[in-house]
């Protein structure tokens, strides 16, 4: 393909790599007692064999003192030269540079983990762990120089290629570097260059541990995006002075901060390459390569970038995290085969964030690289004939692997079009990208020559008659909505008022302008609803039991501009409170905190949509489960849930078959 830079090399200080993707730095949750795990090495392994030019690890505190994550790397601990040397050993073997991340995240930190108090320039609580930490008196500040020294030998003896440090969102170093974190009086606050003084002698300390034949770099805050904060006039101030002092041999942009995650980990509503601007800027004040990052997931994009002359080396993260061989498969001109992210978060971002390990929400085998390397392997002894009733994420999923072992696969779907859930999910206002995960699946179904039948819908009978034909059957046929299913009384005057999800994309309420929202879904499901309401000048009320609107889109990095947008638009939300009945038309609802009952009249809302869980779409499986010897069931039909698990279930029936 035509890819004038990607594709070619970078040399970063004292090493040189193949092409320009980086695996930047990322939290999977994957380390245990600091130490990595096989998992670990397997998931690293997996995007080396998939092409990636260079792995930067997750960030490796420096001090006990630093514990901001039950599940962090530890790169003082005793015992970890041997696994590191054994982490990039097998990185090595496919000709990938990896690099260790330095980091101590001081003000982000929780003392609940670690028993110490939380460090920082001064005593300005973090706004998501929100614990008053200690102001380090200059014995810690030395401690921890000299801990960036030990660490730094330690990742050297360890055999990373490198080391960068962590001067970013998360970043003790920042906090020093920010006036809004940092108000000492001393000479490490205040002007400008005291507040560099912390980081020259970390920089120093790690170069008098590695020597100048050793490649070492910052992860650089270019912009924290708050009233008194680091701005990128700031940041370019640094990296001509880092450069100047010849401290360092690249810079690796990252903006915002915990005020403004949602710029750390942008979601969809974020435009893709959105702090490209800013590694221009950079790169327009210094000499040495500068990374760019951001919501950049497809190859093209991240050429252009290249090409451009806005950064050196493209760190694509999620894109590789969704397809490990995202890198393999452009090089090869394998454009359609990519398997692109979508930003959706829940996987990776979400999980991470509940202190669960890191998945992703299309590629069930992250996290599980050696199970389902061994599952490929295996595959394909006993061809058979495959029946695959439902073309939503999970059948889609399953015919697809199913076939990818060697197996011949017929697709029935009862629509005109492949995609399920999905298709109702990517109308939702600013979720249009959720239709690439169909767009994903239909190219692999394409790939292996998947006969889909569209406009049939699969009954017992159907199937029977094909018994002979098809050697096993998986039943994907998803979920509904269903009135009888509402977690509340109803009575037959006030069915009619009463519609669901995908009655609103289906133009079912296009009449009506008073909208009465029960939202008992609390994710983009709902959400995305309200604001597309909004969007058609409908008037919106939403009721909701949760303590605000979207409260699960917190750890997906989507609550604040969700909030901000729907505010925005004339949202009129009532919290705390649960419907108890529909009755006459009218709206029988419960604070459950005051106790308190209010009735709404059917004169305050033309109608009512209820964003209620679906009902499983289960009975074909069960009346052929003791038909048919060689049958599964996977997605919504076992029970309706997230996209994720559909996806995941689907993958397992495809290679069970």
């Amino acid at each position: 393909m035509d890819f004038k830079l990607l594709f070619t090399p970078l040399k970063i200080g004292k090493i040189t790599t193949k092409n320009r993707i980086s695996f930047s730095a990322h939290l999977t949750n994957y380390s245990h007692k600091g130490l990595p795990t096989q998992q670990l090495i397997n998931y690293l392994v997996a995007r080396a064999r998939g092409g990636t030019g260079l792995i930067i690890t997750e960030e490796q505190s420096v001090h006990p003192t630093d514990t901001a994550y039950e599940k962090g790397m530890h790169a003082y601990v005793a015992g970890v030269i041997p696994e590191y040397k054994r982490l990039t050993r097998s990185v090595h073997q496919y000709e990938a540079p990896i690099f260790a991340q330095l980091n101590h995240n001081g003000q982000q930190c929780d003392g609940t983990l670690s028993r110490k108090p939380v460090w920082a320039p001064s005593p300005v609580p973090d706004v998501m762990f929100r614990e008053i930490p200690k102001q380090m008196e200059e014995e810690d500040i030395a401690e921890i120089v000299e801990a960036y020294h030990d660490c730094a030998l330690n990742v050297r003896e360890g055999g990373f290629d490198g080391i960068e440090i962590q001067m970013a969102h998360s970043s003790l170093i920042r906090q020093f570097l920010s006036p809004l974190t940092n108000k000492r009086q001393d000479h490490y606050g205040g002007s400008f260059y005291n507040r560099t003084r912390f980081a020259l002698e970390v920089l120093s300390a790690v170069r008098r541990a590695v020597g100048d034949d050793y490649t070492v770099g910052v992860r650089l805050c270019a912009d924290e995006f708050m009233p008194g904060g680091l701005t990128i006039d700031d940041a370019k101030d640094f990296a001509r002075l880092l450069e100047g002092k010849k401290l360092v041999d690249f810079f690796n942009i990252s903006v915002g901060t915990f005020l403004t995650l949602y710029l750390v980990g942008g979601s969809m509503h974020i435009p893709p390459g959105h702090t490209v601007s800013l590694s221009s800027e950079i790169k327009s004040v210094v000499s040495l390569p500068v990374f760019a990052a951001g919501r950049i997931n497809d190859p093209y994009f991240a050429d252009r970038i290249l090409v451009s002359g806005q950064a050196d080396m493209i760190g694509i993260v999620r894109g590789q995290i969704c397809d490990a061989d995202f890198a393999n498969k452009a090089r090869a001109g394998r454009i359609q085969e990519i398997q692109y992210c979508v930003s959706d978060n829940q996987g990776c971002y979400g999980r991470v964030g509940l202190n669960k390990p890191m998945e992703c929400i299309q590629n069930p085998s992250v996290g599980s690289e050696e199970e389902f390397i061994t599952q490929k392997i295996t595959a394909t002894q006993y061809k058979k004939r495959v029946m695959v009733v439902g073309a939503g994420p999970a059948g889609m999923r399953a015919a697809r692997v199913a076939a990818e072992r060697g197996h011949k696969v017929d697709l029935y779907e009862k629509e005109n079009k492949v995609g399920g859930q999905l298709l109702i999910a990517k109308m939702g206002s600013g979720r249009e990208e959720m239709g690439m995960i169909i767009q994903n699946e239909l190219n692999h179904l394409r790939k292996y020559s998947i006969n889909i039948i569209y406009q049939k819908e699969v009954d017992k009978e159907f199937v029977l008659s094909k018994n002979k034909y098809y050697d096993a059957v998986i039943i994907a046929t998803g979920s509904s909505f269903d009135i009888s299913s509402l977690p509340f009384g109803i009575d037959s005057n006030s069915k009619s008022k009463i519609f669901s999800i995908p009655h609103v994309f289906e133009d079912k309420i296009a009449a009506y302008s008073n909208i009465l929202f029960i939202d008992y879904d609390n994710g983009h499901r709902a959400t995305s609803t309200i604001e597309y309401l909004l969007d058609l000048k409908k008037k919106v009320h939403v009721i909701s039991p949760a303590l605000f609107i979207g409260a699960d889109l917190a750890p997906t990095n989507d609550l604040f501009l969700t909030r901000q947008r729907l505010l925005k638009k004339g949202v009129s939300v009532t919290n705390d409170t649960i419907v108890t009945e529909v009755k006459d038309g009218n709206v029988h609802t419960l604070n459950y905190y005051l106790n308190e009952i209010k009735i709404l009249s059917d004169c305050d809302y033309d109608c009512i949509v209820a964003a209620v869980n679906n009902v499983a779409n289960d009975s074909l499986y069960y009346q052929l489960k003791n038909l048919i010897d060689d049958i599964y069931c996977c997605g919504d039909c076992v029970s309706p849930r997230k996209i994720d698990m559909a996806i995941r279930e689907g993958h397992y029936a495809g290679s069970r078959v």
